[in-house]
């Protein structure tokens, strides 16, 4: 504002550019600076106008006088006017250095100035009057010299406040207008407000009706959508569609247009419309299945040619799988439509997938399967074929060899067919005993060629070369694919070891075990069942090579063997639990030895060197060791393969707690220190008898005792009955129960009726029967002499309480109290 000087010009022109006079004299740079807006004082005297100003009168330059006032430019922008304000304090510290210099150099100089030069003296007049006149003019001079530059400072004060007004008052008038045009907007606004409102409404009633225009136009295109779709599959060369990326845009606007017409079916014609879109869509598919029909054939046609031409084994495996695979997946567009169709119907894994068309899309899926199949049948026939011939001539020389390496091929040949199926069809079918999964529709269509689906080949070709051969190369070839393929894994395994572990577990478990369960059946009844035993086999002979179970029953032996083969050739979590062949052996185990007892109580040859409850206890014992070594646990007739029950598991753990229940009249240190200290037996019966947790209580659950015969017939009916909840360990434990009873108590008996009638027994004393007694138990348990040490000591223990029960009857009249004597 204040940058354009011309509204200074017009109140001072005259003195704009008027400069101080010359003085004369050394003083003139000390004097006060002539003011700008003096008045010129006429016509006066020239000399007395350049005249200087007595020294006296000189003004000091270190008065306290405001600065004079200078005029700043005005700023454009804010780093304009940082700029200016920097300048304008620099010059401000300049000024004020001159200034303190010019103190320091005045410091000596001050008295100077009352010094009168005499040249100035002698101009006075000497006379009053003339002196109080020049006084006045001299006070005037000097006012105005000290205030010159006051009023121009004071000049320009007033003019910037006259200045300022003038804008407050342009301001004030602005905002006037303004206000007015405030009042003026809301009057418009106020009278417009309707119409604002009604071009609301217009433009919601306009986006209305474009969207519903929209969905008028959409629901056209799904009726419009029919004439272009037949057009394009009633074609001539519509077949060539299936091999091209707008077949996949058909289908999916056939699954849109059937999906509308499903949801809209109160639209008109919604329900022809319907029908003529699934025969499209049927039509559509069909086309596919055609096509893709027509690829495989003309790839067959081509590699079978090929597979018969040459005889070099590795050449037939690259045609049959690499040239196969590169030709099928040649086509432009063919594979990725039918992988489309694919997972329409099933996910990754084979399971089915939910939609509206999934009855279509399923029923081509599965001729597409069909067709593949018998193309891949054909292909490969001469190969298996060759396989099969290899086999069954290997077969003649070593069986398991040849099961092991058809095995190992069937695999091979299984995954590499897995591996080429999920690329064509962008599926990998897993286990799924659901009807409409993949897995089930691949094993419907049952063929020659193994694949990850279709086992039974594998099956059919082992048992066909097994099953003239014996039970022990059936155990060797069922334990080598359960070692090989179902135990023994890593975490990190390949896909074809999870893949041969998937097959294998379906292999043993729908084919091969049942296969050699009925091996073991056969063997059973031959050796057991049906087996002759001749009176030689009813001895107890003495123990050879210091093997406890050397003496043992043949059949028992026999039992013993099947054991073994059965819990090597399966998995624990099949022989240890509910085994049907570990229960039926058992079973006829119990059963002939039930038959060998009798024969030794009815022969008189026998019987005289044999004892019967000797003969059952040690070959029972053994079978019982038998199953506590290979942890077979719970058995039951009447329980699924594989399962377990929780009253199972708890009798597992106290299945020879039970034994002597009924025992009660023995005192319970006896039996305790029998199983708790058999383990440490000589003679290699390291565990023959494991010990019994919580033995000290087996006193507390009966006190009646059960006979022999009782325990017989009860255990020959549960044997024999074949049906009912029936466990074979508790079946063994009332066997070994009812025998331990019998045994003891007949020689207690022997015993007491020699102390208490020796001339009865003709001649035999006490001493003879003991020895007799000891050598029982030394040819039946050679080697056990802990078991002997016990089985004596239950007999000592029987005797004693019989012969105090027998004092305490003799003493009863005495003491004038009765009492009945029970006899052992």
């Amino acid at each position: 504002m204040y940058e354009d000087s011309s509204w200074y010009s017009s109140f001072a022109p005259e003195f704009q550019h008027r400069r101080a006079p010359s003085g004369t004299g050394s003083g003139s740079g000390h004097r006060r600076k002539e003011s700008l807006l003096q008045q010129p004082n006429g016509t006066g005297d020239s000399a007395d106008a350049s005249e200087p100003l007595p020294v006296l009168f000189e003004d000091h330059e270190d008065n306290n006088s405001p600065p004079e006032p200078t005029l700043s430019r005005r700023a454009k922008s804010y780093s304009d006017f940082y700029e200016i304000v920097k300048a304008q304090l620099g010059s401000t510290d300049q000024q004020q250095q001159q200034l303190k210099k010019r103190r320091r150099k005045r410091t000596d100089r001050k008295w100077e100035a009352l010094a009168v030069p005499e040249s100035a003296m002698a101009t006075l007049s000497l006379e009053e009057d003339d002196t109080h006149q020049v006084d006045a003019d001299l006070d005037k001079t000097l006012l105005q010299a000290s205030q010159q530059e006051f009023l121009l400072y004071h000049d320009q004060l007033a003019m910037t406040e006259r200045h300022l007004g003038t804008l407050m008052k342009d301001a004030n008038s602005a905002l006037k207008v303004l206000e007015s045009l405030c009042q003026s907007f809301r009057a418009v606004d106020d009278q417009t407000s309707s119409f604002q409102a009604r071009c609301d409404d217009l433009l919601t009633e306009k986006k209305r009706l474009q969207t519903l225009a929209d969905d008028v136009g959409t629901d056209l295109h799904y009726y419009a959508y029919l004439d272009n779709v037949s057009r394009r599959l009633n074609a001539p060369g519509a077949g060539r569609l299936v091999d091209d990326d707008a077949f996949a845009d058909v289908l999916s606007n056939l699954d849109s247009c059937i999906a509308f017409m499903t949801k809209n079916t109160t639209y008109r014609d919604a329900e022809s419309y319907l029908a003529r879109y699934q025969a499209l869509l049927t039509k559509a598919l069909h086309l596919l299945e055609v096509g893709f029909t027509n690829r495989l054939n003309k790839v067959s046609t081509e590699i079978s040619k090929q597979i018969a031409a040459t005889q070099s084994e590795s050449a037939r495996h690259a045609l049959a799988y690499g040239r196969f695979e590169e030709m099928v997946l040649e086509s432009y567009s063919l594979i990725p439509n039918i992988q489309i169709v694919m997972r329409s119907v099933y996910d990754q894994y084979g399971h089915p997938v939910s939609g509206l068309n999934h009855d279509i899309y399923a029923n081509t899926a599965i001729n597409l399967f069909h067709a593949y199949w018998v193309v891949r049948d054909r292909d490969l026939k001469p190969l298996i074929q060759h396989d099969l011939d290899a086999f069954r001539a290997e077969a003649k020389a070593s069986i398991e060899t040849s099961a092991r390496n058809f095995v190992k091929q069937s695999y091979e040949r299984s995954y590499n067919e897995a591996s080429l199926f999920r690329k064509v069809f962008s599926i990998e079918p897993q286990y799924s005993t659901d009807p409409k999964s993949a897995f089930t529709a691949l094993k419907s269509q049952q063929r020659s060629l193994v694949t990850g689906t279709n086992i039974a080949p594998i099956a059919s070709n082992l048992q066909s070369v097994l099953h003239g051969s014996d039970l022990r190369t059936v155990c060797n070839i069922m334990g080598w694919i359960t070692n090989e393929y179902l135990i023994e894994y890593d975490e990190d395994e390949s896909p074809f070891v999870s893949h041969c572990r998937e097959i294998t577990a379906r292999l043993l478990h729908e084919h091969l075990w049942t296969f050699t369960d009925a091996f073991f059946e056969a063997e059973i009844a031959k050796s057991i069942t049906k087996a002759v035993v001749p009176p030689e086999a009813l001895k107890i002979g003495p123990v050879t090579s210091n093997d406890v179970s050397s003496n043992a029953f043949p059949l028992v032996k026999k039992a013993i063997e099947l054991l073994v083969m059965f819990d090597q050739s399966m998995p624990k979590e099949r022989s240890q639990r509910n085994s049907p062949i570990i229960f039926s052996l058992l079973r006829e185990s119990i059963a002939a030895l039930h038959r060998a007892e009798s024969r030794i109580k009815s022969s008189k040859l026998t019987s005289a060197t044999t004892d019967a409850d000797l003969f059952m206890i040690k070959n029972l014992l053994i079978l019982k060791n038998e199953l506590v070594t290979l942890e077979i646990g719970d058995i039951r007739n009447n329980v699924s393969l594989g399962t377990q029950s929780v009253s199972g598991r708890l009798r597992e753990m106290q299945h020879f707690s039970q034994i002597w229940e009924t025992l009660r009249p023995l005192p319970s240190t006896l039996i305790t220190g029998i199983w708790s200290r058999v383990g440490s037996i000589g003679g290699g019966l390291s565990g023959y008898i494991p010990s019994i947790p919580g033995a000290s209580s087996l006193w507390s659950r009966s006190s009646t005792p059960v006979s022999s015969s009782e325990a017989n017939a009860k255990s020959n009916s549960a044997a024999n009955a074949g049906g009912g909840n029936v466990d074979v360990h508790e079946q063994l434990d009332e066997e070994l129960r009812a025998s331990i009873v019998s045994f003891t108590k007949r020689w207690a008996g022997i015993l007491v009726e020699a102390k208490t009638a020796s001339t009865k027994l003709g001649g035999k004393n006490v001493a003879k029967l003991e020895r007799e007694l000891d050598e029982t138990l030394e040819r039946a348990f050679t080697g056990q002499g802990e078991v002997r040490e016990k089985l004596r000591e239950a007999v000592k223990m029987h005797v004693d309480a019989a012969l105090e029960a027998m004092e305490r009857e003799r003493a009863g009249p005495k003491g004038g109290r009765g009492s009945s004597v029970t006899r052992v």
